[in-house]
């Protein structure tokens, strides 16, 4: 049976931003799966017309819910991949037992990692200072993504990859991860000790505006002395559209290779 990887977007964008990585992946021989977050299926321009009623109040335990519930019925566990809230997820669907491996690509920090830095504060300052924007569906404007996504993307570009990509987002997201330093039952919480944990790989962009560097070092750092080593690997350069920028393909193949060699063991995991 053919190895399965399940695609994980992450906030203010549809599965559509994973239109390089899963053709990628298919051609690697793997099974590709890209399903969105709840209150997410509709197309792009649909969602921005009129956004699910189900994105407000939409919070963290619910969609690592919605996608657990996708892995308990597939006939054997799948590689996770995610980005920014999916690289989240991807880490939160791992401490569950779910995945027999996974990558989280520029992954909002779990509880327990420092994320208060100036650039990532800035990309998200609009959000966490909207009023009850934590019980709200928002937006974000071309100018904060630009900021926050596409700084190290050629200024032509970013125009096109906003309007292709970017729909409304649910709110809650945002305010559980801000506060789960205080919140001891945040959603985000992962079990860093996890003695079961199947192996993971963490992938920085250098140059990343909302999840900087340093976050995902300190991510890394979290796990160390755990049983499966987890994998670190950091792309100078590279924002947080680190998975559909110019030279997507050397993280992509850096990723293929690491799950290439990953341990048989790895590849039955229970899901």
């Amino acid at each position: 049976m053919e190895q399965s990887i399940v695609f994980i977007h992450g906030a203010w964008v549809t599965p559509l931003c994973w239109e390089f990585f899963a053709p990628y992946f298919e051609k690697e021989g793997y099974r590709t799966l890209v399903p969105p977050w709840p209150g997410k299926e509709a197309g792009v321009e649909e969602q921005r017309r009129s956004p699910s009623a189900t994105l407000r109040g939409l919070g963290i335990q619910e969609i690592v819910d919605h996608y657990e519930g996708l892995i308990r019925r597939m006939p054997e566990p799948p590689i996770l991949v995610g980005h920014s809230f999916g690289g989240l997820f991807v880490q939160l669907l791992l401490d569950r037992g779910y995945g027999s491996a996974g990558v989280a690509i520029d992954p909002a920090p779990p509880k327990g990692v420092f994320a208060y830095y100036p650039t990532a504060f800035r990309s998200l300052g609009r959000v966490l200072t909207t009023w009850r924007g934590w019980d709200r569906i928002l937006r974000m404007p071309f100018s904060d993504f630009r900021y926050a996504f596409l700084n190290t993307v050629p200024p032509e570009q970013q125009r096109a990859i906003y309007d292709r990509h970017v729909v409304p987002e649910t709110g809650r997201i945002f305010f559980q991860a801000a506060l789960s330093p205080v919140v001891p039952s945040s959603p985000a919480r992962v079990n860093f000790r996890n003695q079961a944990r199947p192996p993971l790989l963490l992938v920085a962009g250098g140059s990343d505006h909302v999840v900087p560097p340093q976050i995902n070092r300190t991510n890394h750092w979290k796990y160390d002395g755990t049983p499966h080593p987890v994998a670190f690997k950091q792309f100078p350069g590279r924002g947080h559209w680190i998975i559909a920028q110019d030279g997507w393909e050397e993280v992509a193949r850096i990723i293929s290779d690491w799950i290439v060699l990953l341990p048989p063991k790895a590849e039955s995991g229970a899901a």
